[in-house]
Order: C-alpha cells, then sequence, then structure tokens
C-alpha cells in the first residue's frame, strides 16, 4: 500500500492509501469540530450541522443528493462525536469521482431556514429517543459529570433546551469558522488512481476560504463524584463508571485499549468472570476512548437494584485487586490477540482503512501502516499495563447510576 499526501493553498489536507488489489474505495472529508468545540448556548450544533448537510446545496436538493449516492451504489453516512464529524462513503472504483463530486459539493450546503426548521423536529425526536434508552444516557451523563467543566463533557446531541433555541444564524456562523479547510482532512483508501482524485479535490475546494478555527486541549483528571439518579420507568440498575486515560497523541493508548479488554471483555474478562458468569450482573463492558489531549476509559453495568450492593462490592474487590498485583501474562497475551484480530480484521477493508488514515492524521498528523500498528500493540507489556493502572489508580472513578424509584 502506498501513503499519499498533499495540501492545497488554502490549507486543506488530502491523504490516501493506494491499494491497487482492493476491489472498493472508501473517501471520507473528517472535520475536526464536534461538541467539545461549543459552547453551552449552540451545544448540539455540530451534530445538527451534520444532519443539515444532507438537505443539499444551492444547487442540490436533499432528494437529488440520495438520489446521486443511490445511483452508485455507495454506502454512505456520517457521524459526530464529541470532537469530530466525519462525512464517508465506499463505493466501487469507477464511482469514486462521482462520489466525491458528491461529498466536495455537500460540504459547503445551503444551510436553508426552512429546512432548519424542519429538522430541528428530527433532532429532539433523536434526543428524545436516547432519553429513553438508559444505556445511552447513563454513558452521557456519566461522560458530562466526569469532564465536568472540561469541554469534552459537552454533549453530542444537546439538550432540547439548547436545540430548541438554536438559530439557523447561530449554525451559519459555526459553520463559517469551524468548517474552514485547514480543518478538514479528506481521505481515500482503497483502489484508485491518486492524481486524478487530487485534480477532482482542488478543483472543487480550492475556492474554499480559510478561517480560523482553533481548539484549546488541556488534560483532564476526572471530577470523581458520584450520583444516582432514580427514574420511575426504570426495572433495571444503570451503571457507568468512568476512569481518567492518556489521550490520543499518547502512545500509551494501546496500553489503555488492553487494560479496558482485560477489565472487561465480552468473554474472558475480569468482569465477566466476576460479574456475568457468576449471574450477579446481565451487562458489563468496559471500552477506552482516546481524546484529543486527553482519554476516559468507560465501563457499563446493568444488573438488578437487589444486586446493586453486590455488584459495587465485586467490583471494588476487583479494582483493589488489580492495582496491588497488576495484571497477569495471561491475561495479555489473551488481551493482545482479540485486539490484533479485530484491528486485522477491520483494515482488510479500504472503509476501515479510511477510519484509521483519517484519524491518524487529524490527530498526529501522520501515517500509519497496519504493521506498524500491529506492532504497538505487540509491543505492550505487563508492566506497561501495571503502570498504568497506578499511574491513574484504577481504584477511583466517577460513577452514575440510573435506578428504579423506590
Amino acid at each position: 500500500m502506498d501513503f499519499k499526501h498533499t495540501k492545497l493553498a488554502n490549507g486543506l489536507n488530502i491523504v490516501g492509501e493506494v491499494n491497487e488489489s482492493s476491489q472498493s474505495a472508501a473517501v471520507g472529508f473528517f472535520v475536526k469540530t464536534g461538541s467539545r468545540d461549543e459552547t453551552a448556548e449552540i451545544n448540539g450544533v455540530s451534530h445538527f450541522l451534520e444532519h443539515m448537510l444532507f438537505k443539499g446545496t444551492d444547487n442540490l436538493s436533499a432528494l437529488e443528493v440520495n438520489a446521486a449516492f443511490d445511483r452508485t451504489g455507495a454506502q454512505f453516512n456520517a457521524f459526530t462525536s464529541e470532537e469530530n464529524t466525519v462525512y464517508y462513503a465506499a463505493v466501487l472504483p469507477e464511482y469514486l469521482n462521482e462520489v466525491t463530486d458528491i461529498w466536495c459539493q455537500l460540504m459547503r450546503p445551503a444551510l436553508r431556514d426552512s429546512d432548519f426548521d424542519m429538522e430541528k423536529n428530527v433532532i429532539l425526536e433523536e434526543i428524545a429517543m436516547y432519553e429513553d434508552m438508559p444505556h445511552f444516557d447513563v454513558m452521557d451523563k456519566a461522560r458530562s459529570l466526569h469532564f465536568k467543566n472540561h469541554p469534552c463533557g459537552n454533549s453530542v446531541l444537546g439538550s432540547s433546551d439548547s436545540i430548541k433555541a438554536l438559530s439557523a444564524a447561530q449554525m451559519r456562523e459555526y459553520f463559517s469558522k469551524r468548517y474552514s479547510p485547514e480543518n478538514i482532512t479528506v481521505a481515500c483508501c482503497g483502489n484508485f488512481d491518486w492524481d486524478s482524485f487530487c485534480k477532482l479535490i482542488e478543483e472543487k475546494c480550492s475556492s474554499w476560504k480559510p478561517s480560523s478555527a482553533t481548539r484549546t486541549l488541556s488534560e483532564c483528571g476526572g471530577s470523581l463524584e458520584k450520583v444516582s439518579i432514580e427514574r420511575e420507568t426504570l426495572s433495571r440498575q444503570h451503571i457507568c463508571q468512568v476512569w481518567p486515560s492518556v489521550s490520543a497523541q499518547d502512545e500509551r493508548k494501546y496500553v489503555a485499549s488492553l487494560l479496558g479488554m482485560i477489565l472487561g471483555d465480552d468473554t474472558g474478562s475480569r468482569f465477566f468472570w466476576s460479574l456475568i458468569d457468576t449471574a450477579i450482573a446481565e451487562v458489563a463492558s468496559v471500552q477506552y476512548e482516546y481524546l484529543d489531549g486527553a482519554g476516559a476509559i468507560y465501563s457499563y453495568i446493568r444488573c438488578s437494584k437487589e444486586n446493586y450492593e453486590l455488584v459495587s462490592k465485586t467490583i471494588d474487590q476487583e479494582l483493589e485487586k488489580l492495582f496491588k498485583d497488576g495484571i497477569t501474562q495471561d491475561e495479555l497475551t489473551m488481551a493482545r490477540n482479540k485486539v490484533l484480530s479485530t484491528v486485522t480484521l477491520k483494515n482488510e477493508l479500504p472503509m476501515g482503512r479510511l477510519i484509521e488514515v483519517g484519524f491518524n492524521y487529524c490527530y498526529l498528523g501522520q501515517y500509519k501502516t497496519i504493521e506498524e500498528e500491529v506492532a504497538s500493540i505487540k509491543a505492550v507489556t505487563a508492566e506497561s499495563i501495571n503502570e498504568l493502572i497506578r499511574e491513574f489508580d484504577i481504584r477511583k472513578f466517577t460513577q452514575v447510576i440510573l435506578t428504579p424509584a423506590s
């Protein structure tokens, strides 16, 4: 696979990984903006804006946008997180330029008032839908409590109040600042012609005017607060714990990822054997999430209200044991093999490579091959995981519980 990179005069980065043996190609526009870049007044605007791009441009209606994607057979979508908004499509190589052309046009949307007013109702319905999903709700609340005054604590969806108060003019102002070319990376992976791809991007995007899209980075040790919230509609206890961890820029992110696997993988983890196998909890998972300048490890546990005290005691015992004794070599080997399998399988497809290549460039400004990724995972030692456990003190965490009303 051959890595390529160029930058337009306006600051737009173009990266590519050419693999002529692939049967498909994937293209993505990685916009370095998300809920952490919002103020309380416009919380939720990044995700709302993602929806609005699909409403079309001055020359394309929403119907025409969908028809254009459908005509090529593209598998396309977008997602918004705390710090990125990504628009992507996987397609047959012969349709790559056509699909890329569509995305280039959509990156400069109309943002019509009529579309804004209609889509606002869709966003409000989505917020209500997720509030009815305890798993999502408890993790969202735990993230906000953990990061508290840190911008990574902003909700991606926003609140009903912030979305209702948001105006189309505020969205257009946010768009003009954050969707600046120097804040966007265009990535392509798979079977494609680099020169042709770059020529198209330059034709369509070189006229975009740059602006200043900055982001302040800071670490976060977490609030370490614990709250319990009663809900009349619940029948089960939903628990989320959050530990501070290393950032996207820290090579120890591979260490943190393996720690999460050892602690709360679906099978064979510490939480699986102590909580699931013993039948005192129904779900017990743990995952690491790296961020720009910060990081966190999240757990999600579901159990009956009657079992909560036993679950809580068991978790404390597991964390205390982990802090004192560390992990075993067998645990590391098993977790490493699981992560390596996941990474390798995902990266066999251009769509999987697209996300890896795009995020590596957005966060690190560099390219990392599959072989280098695998080597970084293999380089993790039991001692490096144990050092991370002690540095961040795995016994201390932020916690939110959603519990049935008494």
